[in-house]
């Protein structure tokens, strides 16, 4: 190994890569997380956890808690940190090696991936026509009170049931436009009253002569109706964050048991289906244990 070799790089520090660092140096392995942001990613917008264990209420309550987790672990000296954004990763028989966008190379032993998942936007969506350059405002991002006129939300993704449970008391009802692909998400929240969940095939989007948006649904029965929205949030879901050299399966996200055996995924960039925090952070946990088991990279 070159002299800036770790035992393990782990790329992102969001909950699935915070997880996979402290477990690592709980076994007295020599991490090097190389994070672009700050530690927690998406928490520090998230309103409401009601689904992870902990006294946490927010997501940038948990976040916090992320962040002393690394900094009890910084005077162990086995933890490195970079702030820099990882671009490709590749193994050998011997070594693991990730880019940044720098063109510089870190070596380990071993690396665990947990990049997480990029916001889709409007002109990534079949089932959408909408203007060049249109892109929504995401609602995980709009409280009560920036949405004005009639709202409507295109996507019935998961961040859909945070909304609601991060604002309790508004009484505002929401119109969600849900493609077919999304009728296993929306379920969680379709018996909430504040929800008018309408099943779509496509919708077309333009600018209203009075002002905010006319939409032109096709809904899944065969009728098309015409809707005007003061506000139109977006909620389409997300795309795995992916490095080249990851093997991907044809929804592009990268499980783990298909990478090279000195590669893990860990976190939402491994399903669609399973991205939680709780999950997440086993999934990082997890990996580590692999890594340090199945194939003995222990510390040298």
């Amino acid at each position: 190994m070159s002299a800036s070799s770790s035992d393990l790089i782990v790329v992102g520090a969001g909950p699935a890569g915070v997880a996979a660092t402290v477990m690592a140096a709980s076994l007295g392995m020599r991490v090097h997380l190389i994070e672009r942001d700050r530690v927690g990613g998406k928490l520090h917008h998230i309103g409401a956890l009601n689904n992870v264990p902990g006294n946490w209420s927010t997501g940038p309550d948990l976040a916090a808690a992320l962040t002393a987790d690394l900094d009890r672990i910084a005077p162990t000296r086995l933890l490195r940190r970079t702030a820099a954004s990882a671009t490709a990763v590749s193994a050998d028989d011997e070594h693991t090696r990730v880019r940044l966008a720098d063109g510089t190379e870190h070596t380990a032993a071993a690396a665990i991936i947990a990049t997480g998942v990029t916001t889709l936007s409007p002109a990534d969506i079949p089932w959408i026509t909408a203007p060049d350059g249109f892109w929504p405002d995401p609602l995980w991002r709009t409280g009560p009170d920036q949405m004005s006129g009639v709202t409507w939300v295109l996507g019935a993704d998961r961040p859909l049931g945070t909304w609601l449970r991060a604002h309790p008391d508004v009484a505002r009802t929401i119109s969600v436009l849900c493609p077919q692909e999304d009728d296993y998400k929306a379920s969680e929240v379709a018996d909430d009253p504040r929800v008018n969940l309408v099943q779509c095939a496509a919708v077309a989007i333009a600018p209203a002569p009075t002002g905010g948006w006319t939409l032109e649904v096709d809904e899944r029965g065969g009728k098309r109706r015409q809707y005007i929205a003061g506000t139109v949030l977006g909620n389409l879901g997300n795309r795995p964050a992916t490095l080249e050299g990851l093997a991907q399966t044809a929804d592009e996200y990268c499980p783990p048991d298909e990478q090279h055996p000195r590669i893990w995924t860990a976190g939402d960039l491994r399903s669609a289906r399973f991205q939680r925090i709780a999950t997440a952070q086993g999934s990082g946990a997890e990996a580590v244990l692999a890594c340090y088991y199945d194939t003995a990279l222990v510390r040298t």
